[in-house]
């Protein structure tokens, strides 16, 4: 694992911002509250329609029929997930092969989570920066608050790592996140080139685009809340990024996503991978596939943890449709740099599908 030090100007730097420090939800949590401190409390999420039907789930795509062009399953399969992408904007993954560093991953972030809050603090967020322990999105004084805390770290690329936001403890962090990062980039790789065939192009197009991939890990921690039913794990919002690999790391349900302008409850597949398209794949498809909005509730009683592996293309690429999509189509997006991306992300606080409102063609 590259012990390198990342470029301060490059994403985490004073250049991009940050977030504004916030309390520790996981130590207000642990006081025995009575009552929400107010700016937790969301008196919307009272009036929305939540669906009950279990038959409704996204769809379940199994890797391992695509692995073999032309093989048993595989005109199937491949058929299955552009429908997932393009009608659903999530899908679960079985048979990744990946199940090692996943359930590696999941102890390490259980254990980190489980420290005493002052050894968690050695790894907070600095003054401008999106790395390490707190919060994310938060812009303004006054802005409602996520009832949740998170880890956030860029592995790649590699030389841009900052290890002074990667715990030391438990021991095994570093060497399982390095492990866990290659592993994921790798089944997003994999799902660039379907996608690319299923989109009409070259297998390589997309995925040649993220070879100096932008790859965030995002690590929550729900606590259980007295008012759950109150409060939000994780405003609604859809990724801005590419591609987003979710794990669940305990039993605890809380995803939701919008379908038909209801919430509906994911279920997720024990040893599955929740993947979702984000805003940047919409771009780039044109608007063929679709980002979904989605959201994290809390649990009354019992915490909720995920992790979820963000994939974006490289600093020095063009965020914009694709001229493989477009063709005779009129593009529907702008076309931006991906560093001018970055800066639009981190000044917004998550707020529906506002980023691909800004970025459509009026």
């Amino acid at each position: 694992m590259g012990e390198n030090y990342i470029d301060e100007t490059i994403i985490t730097g004073s250049e991009y911002g940050g977030s504004i420090p916030v309390d520790n939800v996981q130590a207000l949590a642990s006081k025995d509250l009575k009552d929400v401190p107010i700016r937790y409390i969301r008196p919307e999420i009272e009036s929305d329609e939540v669906l009950t039907d279990e038959s409704l789930q996204i769809p379940v795509i199994d890797i391992s029929k695509l692995c073999v062009v032309g093989g048993r399953g595989y005109d199937d399969e491949l058929a299955k997930l552009h429908v997932a992408c393009r009608d659903w904007g999530f899908f679960q993954l079985i048979n990744h092969g990946v199940s090692e560093s996943i359930d590696a991953m999941k102890k390490v972030i259980e254990e980190f989570f489980n420290m005493p809050l002052k050894e968690k603090m050695k790894y907070a967020q600095t003054p401008n920066t999106i790395e390490g322990y707190g919060q994310a999105f938060v812009v303004s004084e006054d802005q409602k608050l996520d009832w949740g805390d998170m880890l956030f770290l860029l592995p790649l690329p590699i030389p841009q790592r900052n290890l002074r936001f990667w715990p030391l403890n438990p021991p095994s962090f570093r060497v399982t996140l390095d492990e866990y990062s290659n592993k994921l980039y790798g089944v997003s790789r994999e799902l660039f080139k379907l996608m690319s065939i299923n989109l009409g192009m070259e297998p390589e197009t997309i995925s040649k685009l993220y070879e100096n991939c932008t790859q965030g890990i995002r690590m929550n921690y729900y606590p259980p809340c007295p008012e759950a039913n109150k409060v939000l794990g994780l405003a609604p919002h859809s990724d801005a990024t590419g591609l987003t690999l979710l794990v669940q790391v305990n039993e605890v349900q809380g995803l939701q996503i919008k379908k038909n302008s209801k919430w509906v409850p994911i279920k997720p597949i024990p040893g599955s991978i929740i993947v979702n398209i984000g805003d940047i794949m919409e771009i780039m498809s044109n608007g063929e596939y679709r980002s979904i909005e989605h959201r994290a509730l809390v649990d009354l009683e019992k915490e909720r943890l995920s992790i979820a592996a963000f994939h974006s293309p490289g600093l020095e690429a063009m965020i914009g449709p694709l001229t493989e999509v477009v063709k005779e189509k009129t593009a529907k997006y702008k076309t931006i740099g991906a560093e001018d991306y970055v800066r639009l992300i981190i000044s917004s606080k998550l707020d529906g599908k506002c980023l691909i409102e800004h970025m459509k063609i009026q």
